[in-house]
């Protein structure tokens, strides 16, 4: 169906605007009229050349889905059905994308399907975390209190990435930047200096040659160089895909000196965070495991996670099997072991992801304390040596006219 931009104002005199899908002008103008709207404007909207480009269109962020449940929950609150909530924050989603997605999903619930259950068919927007949980909600008679409980969930979540992706982005950046100014450095400014130094004909020092061979070969072999890079990321990639691959990098990664501790937090919050999120909205022990799992973002993780949940399916607490891996920290498993034996283990999973939460903020904030003059003195160090080495020759000539 054609999709209609309108301008209207309220009984009030608030002047709205937005888009819906209709038949026709003036089944769209019947719709806005429901609503008690006086409408000044209605035409068709103009169709977009490259709507039916995947990559060209605006991708859905973490921040739009919040803003969806949170607003989705308020509505459901006050009573308006699932139908008619959805088509009203359908049509003031800026966002394109998602905003067809919405639509989407309102036509499925029309059709008779449950809100999971229409969802469910956008994994790339919701997961298998906020599907169970929604299908929980609507099985329960509480889909308002767990809407608001995903909301904050997902903000928690987010958080924590965007605390990694700042602790790895920083290094990185660096590291990139002084390859940058070496390579300048050796492809073009010390064959200057060579051609200098050639005229002269004096016994170039140590230091000075072996700066002058790195250049020429830097020079000569620059499209191997960054070729081989491409290569070299292109097959880690395509291994890392493979299961094998997936797996040992992901061990690998947790082992590492000073991110592995680092990362082991963040496994730790964000196992315990979703568990006491999907146990405390009434998901059981078993499924909400089994969304655990999927939703880890590690392999190891993963894979420790299906014991646990194996190991429960034949009788046996949580916490013993986490206690037998080295992600666990033994007060987390004591701590799940008590919540096991009290009844109140989302209470305690909570407690564990709000700990592990500022565990991480220190841990970051530790990281990049150390890792600054690490990487100012690897930066001075490595462009200081370049041109140091480069000034020895200069320094020989000044010395040998006194």
């Amino acid at each position: 169906m054609p999709i209609y931009t309108w301008v209207a104002v309220t009984r009030k005199g608030k002047k709205l605007k937005g888009e819906l899908e209709a038949a026709d002008e003036r089944i769209a103008m019947m719709q806005l009229r429901r609503r008690n709207l006086t409408v000044t404007k209605l035409k068709p909207k103009p169709k977009d050349l490259f709507e039916n480009v995947a990559f060209m269109q605006p991708k859905v962020t973490s921040k739009d889905v919040v803003v969806f449940t949170r607003q989705f929950s308020t509505m459901i609150d006050a009573g308006l059905p699932l139908v008619q909530g959805l088509t009203i924050l359908a049509e003031q989603t800026e966002n394109k994308t998602f905003r067809q997605t919405l639509k989407q999903v309102t036509k499925d619930v029309e059709s008779g399907a449950t809100l999971a259950e229409a969802l469910k068919k956008h994994p790339k927007i919701f997961d298998n975390l906020f599907v169970n949980l929604v299908a929980a909600g609507e099985v329960g008679g509480i889909l308002d209190t767990i809407l608001q409980r995903l909301a904050a969930y997902i903000e928690k979540a987010e958080k924590l990435k965007s605390q990694i992706k700042s602790a790895m982005t920083y290094p990185l950046v660096v590291v990139v930047i002084a390859i940058l100014v070496i390579s300048v450095i050796l492809i073009f400014v010390i064959p200057v200096f060579q051609d200098m130094f050639s005229s002269v004909g004096s016994a170039l020092p140590a230091p000075t040659q072996m700066v002058v061979a790195m250049s020429r070969f830097v020079k000569g072999n620059i499209h191997y160089l960054i070729g081989g890079l491409i290569l070299f990321i292109f097959l880690f990639r395509r291994y890392r895909n493979t299961e094998k691959g997936r797996k040992q990098t992901d061990a690998l990664a947790l082992k590492l000196p000073v991110f592995g501790t680092l990362l082991k937090k963040v496994a730790v919050a964000r196992f315990t965070r979703t568990l006491g999120t999907m146990i405390s909205s009434g998901v059981p022990i078993l499924d909400a495991l089994e969304v655990v799992a999927r939703t880890s973002g590690n392999v190891v993780l993963e894979e420790v996670v299906f014991d646990v949940r194996s190991s429960i399916a034949e009788g046996q607490s949580i916490a013993e099997p986490l206690s037998e891996t080295d992600i666990f920290p033994s007060m987390v498993t004591q701590m799940i072991s008590v919540g096991e034996a009290t009844g109140a283990l989302d209470t305690m999973l909570e407690k564990i992801a709000d700990f592990y939460d500022d565990e991480v903020d220190a841990a970051v904030d530790a990281l990049t304390s150390m890792l600054e003059p690490l990487l100012m003195v690897f930066l001075g160090g490595s462009i200081g040596g370049l041109v140091i080495a480069m000034y020895l020759p200069i320094f020989q000539m000044a010395a040998a006219f006194e």
